[in-house]
């Protein structure tokens, strides 16, 4: 092709390219954190695939021109977006140009202008691990942040990771796929997640298409999900939004009560971080004037943590004669970041195991870095950490029954109260021994305990994931909680538990007591009587999806009004459902 006919060719393709957006969203909140930039057009211009026309423009000299399209157009249309500007844009970049990657990224800054601060380079890797990482330390030593794309599946190896420092790991789509039910996927995106963690790394999962993968990665502790679940790419930026509903709603539907954030909030040093731009000269002023520290975060222009200072590392420079004086003189070449150490990082919404697992796989880390949707909010030394796994243990042996360890009285409470205030529906249920003081005084108390335990662990082994809420009321009174449950379905459950208790506890008689059917005993009046075998019945309370008035005692009324019936029934369960009281 003549060169004017390349030239003309060229300019047609990028005058013709489009781009689109895909949703990176916070995975605690549904919040829009920012979107993928993704190239578009390719078909009009007869070309395959992205890939294809990419690799004509690269074959005429060309790749960084079309890449550079993409970012503006990308940007001009964001630019209609009210609440765009916080967006950080993801764009990738062409392992083809890594070579030029510091002039091609000089040159997006410049176009760019006020913009720049929400870019996030994309990075796949490349044939050699050293250049790559030369590489990208250059870009980042511009201002760059850099995410390590199809970690897993691409060319981003641990190497790299470790040698070119990203900011935001995205793991491969392959990871994804039926990470629900794939244990040993499970595994290995934990130690994903962990690491990263560990590292100061952000962790994004790409390409969750079903509400029980995006479970499944914010069980693991990913920090923000891209996929088709949470939306597809639009052309439209206006159809992007600032908070998810559906993932607000699926992320309440399955919270468990959690006192986790409480606990790390009591203990949270909330120690004002520094801007990276600050001067040293202002950190050792910073130094010299905070005696209770001895480091300092340190935040990138959004607020979000890029590491610590750590006092005793500047220790030379303070103590010396003329050590402040040299590091403050800009000819000496030494900066905030020179000094500046990766610190693990982890959201307030994490529980205190996966903080304190975050904490421990860091070799010679100072604490831990607590974020709240990415932004800094405070800082949880060791002794910290410690000190909120102990309280968290003392106070729920506080709340547990001390013979099941199922949750109490006052979580039980707190349970129905959550269900009935959110409007989204459960099936609560009660069970209740049934001859359980004849037997418990013909046998004894310890045989009474073995019983009770007995039950305990048949309702754990029935429970199905985070749908149930298990409790122990106290004595031979149980509760069970579920959520998006069909009634039929959690009669049947219900009806099978009791009816495996009966069969299990009759090993606690003997065999002429069991071929009898049947214990002789007093009653609670002293008569002396016949007792069948120790069993359970239960009243199953429907609370349907929009009743949000009821109260506890409204349950407990219900309750009381059917349990009477529920021991006379031949399959020992009734339903009831709870009367609304329409809206407030």
């Amino acid at each position: 092709m003549k060169p004017s006919k390349i030239t003309s060719r060229i300019g047609a393709i990028l005058d013709s390219l489009d781009v689109a957006f895909q949703a990176i969203v916070n995975i605690h909140t549904g919040r829009c954190f920012g979107c993928e930039v993704l190239l578009r057009g390719h078909e009009a211009n007869g070309y395959p695939s992205v890939s294809a026309l990419l690799d004509f423009c690269n074959t005429v000299g060309q790749l960084a021109e079309a890449e550079m399209e993409v970012r503006c157009k990308g940007i001009a249309k964001l630019g209609r977006l009210s609440w765009g500007k916080e967006l950080a844009l993801f764009f990738n970049l062409d392992s083809r140009l890594l070579a030029e990657a510091r002039a091609f990224h000089k040159s997006v800054r410049n176009e760019m202008g006020d913009h720049f601060n929400q870019l996030v380079t994309e990075i796949s890797g490349g044939a050699d691990n050293e250049l790559t990482a030369g590489w990208v330390k250059s870009l980042k030593k511009n201002g760059s942040l850099i995410a390590a794309d199809r970690f897993g599946a691409g060319n981003f190896s641990e190497r790299l990771v470790h040698e070119a420092d990203p900011d935001f790991i995205k793991i491969a789509p392959y990871f994804l796929a039926d990470l629900d039910i794939d244990l040993r996927k499970r595994v290995l995106m934990s130690q994903i997640v962990n690491t990263a963690h560990t590292l100061g790394m952000r962790v994004i999962a790409v390409g969750v298409e079903t509400q029980r993968e995006f479970l499944a990665c914010r069980e693991l502790g990913c920090d923000l999900v891209q996929g088709f679940f949470v939306q597809r790419p639009v052309t439209d930026p206006n159809a992007l939004e600032a908070v998810y509903p559906h993932l607000v709603q699926v992320v309440a539907e399955h919270q468990r009560r959690r006192t986790d954030q409480e606990w790390i909030a009591d203990q949270l040093d909330r120690i004002p971080p520094v801007p990276v731009t600050e001067s040293m000269a202002q950190v050792f002023e910073r130094l010299a004037h905070d005696q209770g520290h001895t480091l300092i975060p340190v935040i990138d222009k959004r607020g979000q943590p890029l590491g610590i200072l750590i006092e005793r590392n500047l220790k030379n420079f303070v103590y010396s004669t003329y050590g402040k004086d040299l590091i403050a003189n800009k000819s000496f070449g030494r900066s905030l970041q020179d000094f500046l150490v990766r610190c693990p990082v982890a959201e307030i919404s994490s529980s205190l195991d996966q903080i304190l697992a975050t904490f421990s796989t860091s070799e010679d880390a100072e604490g831990i870095i607590i974020t709240k949707t990415g932004a800094y909010v405070g800082f949880l030394s060791a002794r910290s950490i410690i000190r909120a796994l102990h309280e968290k243990t003392l106070a729920r042996a506080r709340e547990e029954n001390p013979l099941s360890k199922l949750p109490g009285n006052d979580m039980i409470n707190d349970y129905i109260a959550e269900c009935l205030g959110s409007g989204l529906g459960a099936v609560l249920v009660y069970v209740d021994f049934d001859n359980f003081k004849p037997f418990n005084d013909t046998y004894g108390f310890r045989q009474g305990d073995r019983a009770i335990l007995l039950f305990a662990e048949l309702m754990r082994k029935a429970a199905t994931g985070e749908d149930w809420f298990l409790g122990h009321i106290g004595g031979d009174d149980f509760f069970i909680g579920m959520r998006g449950c069909a009634p039929d379905l959690a009669s049947e459950a219900i009806g099978r538990l009791i009816s495996q208790f009966a069969v299990d506890a009759e090993s606690f008689y003997d065999q002429s007591t069991r071929q009898q059917k049947c214990i002789t005993a007093k009653d609670r009046d002293g008569v002396v009587r016949n007792f069948p075998l120790l069993s359970a019945s239960a009243v199953l309370v429907g609370v349907p999806v929009g009743c949000q008035n009821c109260t506890v005692d409204d349950v407990s009324a219900v309750i009381a009004a059917r349990k009477k019936e529920s021991k006379q029934s031949p399959t020992k369960r009734v339903f009831a459902i709870l009367p609304c009281k329409g809206p407030s």
